[in-house]
């Protein structure tokens, strides 16, 4: 059996950290924080781990709402592609921060990458 891209990275323990890392950066960048404000960002990160696990093939424990509808809201007062780039801008940085190996990059940002027209409701 293959390893999971989510082994790979090294689990939770490695989900947990990139996870937390991502938001400090996101909550930080003025081109898309505001689109955070109000947003128990605990929960969401709670979300977000559930969801990177399961998209990088680790245990299935994401039960929050498809891309459409978590997103939809929020497309409604103009989410738009610059903003899908900043936040996997962001997602990239961090994964270098975290001395993610280029190949495990690239496997993420491509995963991250097919979820665009989801997020952007189109």
């Amino acid at each position: 059996m293959s390893t999971s891209l989510f082994e790979k990275l090294g689990g939770n323990a490695a989900v947990d950290a990139a996870v937390d890392i991502f938001y400090r950066k996101v909550l930080s960048d003025d081109r898309i924080n505001s689109f955070f404000e109000g947003v128990d960002m605990d929960k969401q990160a709670a979300k977000q781990k559930a969801f990177l696990t399961m998209a990088f093939g680790g245990p299935h424990n994401y039960t929050g709402k498809d891309m459409r509808a978590a997103h939809a809201p929020l497309v409604a007062r103009g989410l738009n592609d610059s903003h899908f780039d900043a936040v996997a801008e962001h997602l990239q940085a961090t994964l270098k921060e975290l001395n993610v190996p280029a190949e495990l990059i690239a496997e993420v940002m491509t995963i991250a990458g097919s979820t665009r027209n989801d997020v952007l409701c189109r």
